[in-house]
């Protein structure tokens, strides 16, 4: 109990802390909750006016500093109509002030500030990366604030965008800004909410663009996950955007316990805190898991236990645990409600059947049927004939049971029903990939990791310790647990040590991908000019990092030409010019390398155009590796592109396709055998047939090669006169000849290394600004700039073109492509630009015939033109089309049915899933939203466009998310 006098000083403390910030003090109230420290100094550091960058974990209750800046605008009450101002300052000031004819015509008002002497009316746009973050944070704010007091402005949903407060996604403020839209008068905090977004590859550039280009009179405020250079990130938003305070907490306010569960034994992963801070991982747990692996390695044939499995007779195999088992252990340990991550669509939809299929049910009746009438009010919009395509009934049984699948191939509405059933309570279990940690607000009093391995969509890779952070980041709910808990699931693979490093290491530092696009190009040349337009991007982040790589780069330049210079002195010879001689060893080296080099590639000619001539029933010998030995050919192996690749059948019985690798000399016909004419290579009978015929030939399988690799008929001319050099230079007596030499070789890898540095520093100084000058010499060779620097009709058409491929939309739209198409068909035409298949495929998917496959013939060809002219600039290429998408979204657009739409996805791995349909239909339903409005478009493209999006949006198009 503290005494009277300590009351008092506290009171007193408290009175004066409201003298300071009265609006803090009206705020906190409201929140039922005390501040915590690190949210209070950035609330603080917004009243006195300045920028905030914070950075704190998952669940710390960053939001709470971005609610803050909302009830400053709001506090100035409700913005009153006012005359328009001149274009306020941007930084370059007017950077978005210029207003195409019809937009001044329509009476829009550029960004800016109100003239001195005049109260500025206050706004506040809350911007996220995406929708469904943007849905939840709008609910948020109109519970607290009322709906008059709040808009909503994403690609599905427009309300209230006069609002004095608006939610927004990131890209929709990107346009304004460069529209000049006069929604932005009045507006005097923006808050970017998951600001680290902008290392995304895809999206970032967005965050950087709208940074550099809010008027200076904006107060910024960046809500980030902890990252490791966030104070680099803040010196740079102090550089474009001036005072900003950086507020970083690593302190989580639901402390995170971390276990791995080795078949049905759970484990801490550290023993207590101080051992977290060593990554010291708990002995017995280090044992248990080496007596495991001693076992699978060893075969012991005894009972193992849970997780072991017997594989014909080889010794045992470790399983792991069944999915339906980690759900029961983890409610009798009191450790639901918990998210599965599974970084696999299939795997995740598996993983509820097989729960499903175990009996496992973990909710009560009453909330069996609270769960029932939520599902039924969410999915009323949705035609009853496409329930059963969707798996509705399975799905719903999923969910009664406290059971659900959380990954971007659902239906959207599905998704949204598992995540409020999940917050709720009445789900207790979610499978989900790793997209459910980007943003959405499902809090979890439990995290488990399947795997520590992910498909990045290119390849398998190990989870990085900020992924790790961000995944077990969800685990423990504010004011609900006392602690969280994050579950890795052992496997022979996986090394506790390895999963210490990646929960103890906070290395997750913010990497710029900002690079500047057709669009940025024409926006910024329009607007401010080339030359003002080229310094801007010098003040991104991407150039403010590469230009203080720079820094260290040219110190280690310099303390590498030191050491050369002390290299250079050990090899000074008293004979005569030890850099004269090293120099004719270096130039052997390189001609005999230039000589090997050159042998085997003749060699490699030599055993293609060998392998071109071979035809059906040539017997060969295969020289070296798995296939060594004689073989028949079945197929020769030229029709396609490429090196050839004949179809054998080798003595052994194996049947497969060769390649010029396995060749070491020409391949030569030792003799001919009959091939029946329609020879099955995979019938084990006809197999074994032909290769006992080969066998019959009498030929030695394993005859040497004549001769080996013949020499050149003759010393190289150069390299004899080297070599004779060499013998004649006075350092060549010299005794400590290779002393000297190895000195010299240091000095020369060096001297290689150092010159890649200052490359790579005459690479970094200016970057940015030298592929924006080629962007630029692109657009003005085509039209959309004039050698001036002015925006011509068709740059204005580009600047209002929102998509990765858009200078590709904009050439279609000026050559007419696109004209004279149904709804139906326009849809499937610009499908092919927007849609981008998860898997790579060297097959070409099919199209309608008729019209769209000749629009789609134009599309590929203008790519193939405009890839050409990237080439030759130096440019990143346009991404090339993707067919993948036209049958399904032009079935769906012609009112065909749905489990007809889904099918039709065939080049998929069999049925296009629900969710991604929804997901690229409402993206062409964006980029067909554009052509209707495009200034470059005739009348007859932005009516049919206008057609085809009516046509697109019924059925589960027609469901928007609740808003």
């Amino acid at each position: 109990m503290s005494s009277p006098a300590e009351r008092y000083a506290a009171a007193r403390r408290r009175a004066a802390q409201a003298r300071a910030y009265p609006a803090l003090d009206e705020f906190v109230p409201e929140l039922g909750f005390d501040l915590d420290e690190f949210q209070r100094e950035a609330c603080e550091a917004l009243e006195r006016g300045s920028g905030v960058l914070v950075c704190a974990p998952t669940g710390a209750g960053k939001t709470v500093v971005g609610e803050f800046a909302v009830h400053l605008a709001l506090r100035a009450g409700t913005p009153r109509p006012s005359a328009v101002g001149p274009a306020g300052p941007v930084v370059p000031p007017s950077a978005v002030g210029n207003l195409t004819a019809g937009e001044a015509a329509a009476g829009a008002t550029p960004a800016g500030q109100a003239p001195p002497g005049r109260s500025v009316p206050r706004k506040c746009f809350y911007t996220t990366p995406i929708k469904a973050l943007s849905n939840q944070k709008y609910h948020d704010l109109v519970d607290r604030y009322g709906a008059e007091r709040v808009g909503l402005l994403t690609g599905d949903n427009a309300i209230n965008g006069d609002a004095p407060v608006v939610v927004m996604t990131t890209e929709v403020l990107r346009n304004m800004l460069y529209a000049g839209s006069s929604t932005l008068e009045g507006l005097a905090y923006v808050v970017m909410d998951e600001v680290h977004y902008l290392a995304d590859r895809f999206r970032g550039a967005v965050w950087e663009e709208v940074i550099i280009h809010l008027p200076d009179s904006v107060t910024l405020v960046s809500l980030s996950a902890t990252v490791s250079n966030a104070e680099e990130f803040a010196d740079w938003l102090v550089t474009v955007r001036g005072e900003t305070e950086v507020v970083v907490s690593e302190h989580r306010p639901v402390p995170l316990w971390q276990h791995m569960l080795v078949g049905r034994r759970m484990f801490d992963l550290f023993h207590d805190a101080d051992a977290a801070r060593k990554h010291d991982v708990h002995p017995e747990l280090l044992r248990y898991s080496r007596e495991q692996m001693r076992r699978l390695e060893l075969g012991d044939g005894r009972t193992h236990g849970p997780g072991w499995g017997r594989s014909g007779g080889r010794g045992p195999r470790w399983r792991g645990p069944l999915r339906s088992e980690v759900v029961e252990r983890l409610d009798r340990e009191g450790l639901l409600p918990a998210i599965l991550f599974i970084f696999s669509r299939a795997g995740c939809d598996a993983a509820v059947q097989q729960c499903l299929a175990a009996g496992l049910r973990l909710t009560s009746p009453d909330e069996r049927a609270e769960i029932r009438q939520v599902v039924e009010e969410k999915i009323t919009a949705i035609p009853g004939e496409d329930l059963s395509v969707l798996g509705y009934w399975e799905w719903l049984d999923g969910l009664e049971r406290g059971l659900a699948a959380h990954h971007a191939g659902m239906l959207p509405a599905f998704k949204e029903v598992v995540e409020e059933l999940f917050v709720r309570g009445l789900v207790k279990a979610v499978f989900a990939t790793e997209t459910l940690a980007l943003g959405i607000n499902m809090p979890a009093r439990c995290v488990v990791l399947e795997r520590l391995v992910k498909f990045n969509g290119e390849a398998h890779v190990e989870l990085t310790p900020g992924e790790y952070t961000q995944l077990t980041g969800r685990a423990g709910r504010r004011g609900i647990d006392v602690e969280g808990h994050a579950v890795v699931v052992w496997s022979p693979e996986v090394d506790p040590r390895h999963v210490a490093g990646l929960a103890s290491t906070r290395t997750y530092p913010l990497r710029s991908s900002f690079r500047p696009s057709y669009n940025m190009a024409v926006n910024l040349v329009g607007s401010v000019g080339a030359a003002p337009a080229r310094a801007l991007l010098e003040s991104s982040f991407a150039q403010f990092q590469a230009d203080r790589s720079v820094v260290g780069l040219a110190r280690q330049v310099q303390r590498n030409v030191e050491t050369m210079e002390a290299y250079g002195v050990e090899t000074q010879c008293e004979h005569g010019d030890f850099d004269e001689y090293f120099a004719l060893r270096v130039a052997i080296g390189d001609r005999e390398r230039a000589l090997a080099r050159q042998g085997q590639t003749q060699r490699k000619a030599a055993a293609v155009a060998s392998l071109e001539r071979l035809r059906v029933g040539d017997v060969i010998r295969i020289p070296s590796g798995r296939r060594a030995g004689l073989a028949v050919v079945l197929e020769p192996g030229t029709g396609g592109f490429g090196e050839p690749r004949p179809l054998v059948l080798t003595q052994d019985r194996w049947a497969g396709r060769v390649t010029v690798g396995d060749f070491t000399a020409p391949a030569e016909v030792l003799t001919r055998l009959r091939v029946p004419k329609h020879f099955n290579h995979r019938s084990p009978a006809a197999r074994r047939d032909l290769a006992a015929a080969i066998s019959g030939t009498g030929l030695d399988r394993h005859a040497g090669r004549r001769g080996g690799r013949s020499r050149a008929s003759g010393e190289d001319h150069q390299l004899t006169q080297l070599r004779a050099q060499l013998r004649r230079h006075p350092c060549h007596a010299c005794e400590e000849r290779e002393e000297h030499a190895r000195w010299a070789e240091r000095r020369r890898r060096l001297e290689r290394d150092t010159d890649e540095l200052r490359q790579r520093v005459a690479g970094r100084t200016g970057s940015l600004a030298r592929t924006f000058d080629r962007v630029v010499g692109m657009l003005t060779a085509r039209g959309y700039l004039t050698a001036e620097g002015e925006m011509t009709d068709a740059g204005r058409m580009l600047a209002r073109i929102w998509t990765e491929a858009d200078l590709l939309v904009a050439e279609c739209l000026r050559r007419g492509v696109w004209e004279g198409l149904d709804p139906a068909e326009l849809a499937a035409a610009v499908s092919v630009v927007v849609y981008e298949s998860r898997r790579d495929s060297d097959e070409r998917a099919s199209l309608p015939r008729g019209a769209v496959t000749d629009a789609v013939d134009a599309t590929l060809k203008m790519w193939a033109e405009l890839e050409a002219d990237e080439a030759a600039r130096g440019l990143e290429a346009t991404r090339d089309p993707d067919l993948g998408f036209a049958w399904p979204i032009y079935r769906w657009a012609r009112g065909e049915a749905l489990a007809k739409v889904l099918a039709s996805g065939t080049n998929l791995d069999g049925e296009m899933p629900a969710g991604d349909f929804v997901r690229w239909a409402r993206q062409v339903v964006d980029l067909l939203g554009q052509l209707s409005t495009a200034g470059g478009a005739s009348s007859r493209v932005r009516a049919t466009a206008r057609q085809s999006i009516t046509a697109i949006n019924r059925g589960i198009l027609g469901y928007l998310p609740t808003a």
